[in-house]
Order: structure tokens, then sequence, then C-alpha cells
């Protein structure tokens, strides 16, 4: 398991009030210049405190090896593009995916574009050279501030996410997605099951505290023309 960035150290950075800036916004600033995960972020030139959590997904459950084919949903802005294209090496294929435009990463084909169009889906594919290894999306939608609301709509998204790993996944592979705590989780986790010889749950250390996030890890894809998230013409949710 990769040691927690800082651990140890004192965290004591302050932050100067400036006029004009919200309360929230002085909050935030300051949970930022005391996070020790953003400053080791920083110091290895990864794009996001959020590649310490793929990092510790991938310690805890060897998700990532040299050569593997891994595509990346959502993917920006980079930082679990970027653990990924270094763990799989040169011989190893990254394809990055997002509605967003994102800055190149070394070792990584980067797309543009909506994962549920059958072009994009494509491009993927080509790209990949072959089936993917592995699937990871770490996609949330913005959050309302309702937590059933918010819990519904990444379960959805979750399914979506699953949906196109069925299609792109070699058999042995696997998935990641991020999803809310919540009640919402029970159809996703038939079609994990039915899918993948092994489903767990894992909240890695880099995931704050306060946050309800958790990761669905999912290993040993089945395969076969059958697998898909739901019945005969499941119907897939509109993206949020």
């Amino acid at each position: 398991m990769p040691k927690t960035p800082g651990a140890g150290r004192p965290l004591a950075s302050r932050l100067r009030s400036a006029k004009g800036r919200s309360a929230g916004s002085q909050r935030w600033l300051a949970r930022q210049l005391n996070d020790p995960y953003v400053r080791a972020a920083k110091a290895q030139g990864l794009r996001s405190r959020a590649a310490f959590k793929l990092l510790e997904l991938d310690a805890k459950f060897h998700l990532l090896r040299p050569g593997a084919r891994v595509v990346d949903l959502g993917a920006a802005p980079g930082g679990w593009t970027q653990v990924a294209a270094r763990k799989v090496g040169p011989a190893g294929r990254v394809v990055a995916l997002d509605l967003l435009p994102m800055e190149p990463v070394p070792g990584a084909v980067v797309l543009q574009g909506d994962f549920r169009e059958a072009e994009t889906e494509r491009q993927v594919e080509e790209a990949l050279g072959g089936e993917a290894d592995l699937v990871l999306s770490d996609m949330a939608p913005n959050t309302t501030g309702h937590a059933a609301t918010d819990h519904m709509r990444i379960m959805a998204l979750a399914e979506l996410a699953l949906d196109f790993a069925l299609r792109v996944l070699a058999p042995g592979g696997a998935f990641v997605a991020k999803v809310f705590q919540g009640g919402a989780e029970r159809e996703l986790l038939a079609a994990l099951k039915r899918n993948f010889a092994a489903v767990r749950h894992a909240k890695p250390p880099a995931s704050r505290k306060e946050s309800s996030e958790l990761y669905v890890v999912a290993t040993g894809f089945r395969g076969g023309a059958g697998a898909r998230t739901g019945g005969e013409g499941a119907p897939g949710a509109a993206q949020t």
C-alpha cells in the first residue's frame, strides 16, 4: 500500500483572508493547502490528488500490470491516466476519454467524446488495438446537495460505464467505478456479480473521510455474448 503522503508531518499552512473571498472559498483553499495528497501530487507532477486513489486501489487489488490495455472514462484532468500510463509502461495501451478537452498525457491516447456513442466506442477500440484489460471510471455528476438525488445520478452513470465495459473488456478483465454510499446499488451489484468472478467495495485512504464516495472493484470478467447490465433490451440512462 502506498504510504500516505506527508504522514507524520504537521499540517500547519494558514491562509490569509482576502477581500471579496467568501468563507466557503477560504475553507476550500485552506483545505487544499493543508492536504498532503495535494502537495504530493504537485511534487510528483500528477494532475490531481485523485491519482493517489488509483495508486491505492492498485496496491490492494493489483489492477495495473505492464503491457495491459486500459480505458479511463471521464479522464480529465488526467491524474488516473498518468498513473495508468506509468504502470502499464511502453508495452501497454492507455486510452483516456472525456467530454471535455484534456492536455496530452505521455504514454496515453487522449480522445474527446461521449462513450455512449458508437463512433466514440469504435475510436477507443481502434486506439486500444484489441480488447481492454481494465476499464476505469472516476466519473461523477455535478452534485445537487440532495443526497438521494446525487446517489441515483451517480449510480446511473456507473451503470452506463459498466455497460460500456462489458462490450470492450477481454475475458479476465476488470472494472472500477466510483459510486456514492446509499441504497440503490442492487441492480448494479447484480449485474457485476453476473459478469465478474469477484466484486468488492473499497474506500481508498486518499478519499476524504467526509466524502460519501466508494469504489466498486470487479475482477475476473467472465465475457461472453450475453454480458450486459440488464435484461434483453436494457436501456441506457442519460449521462448527467
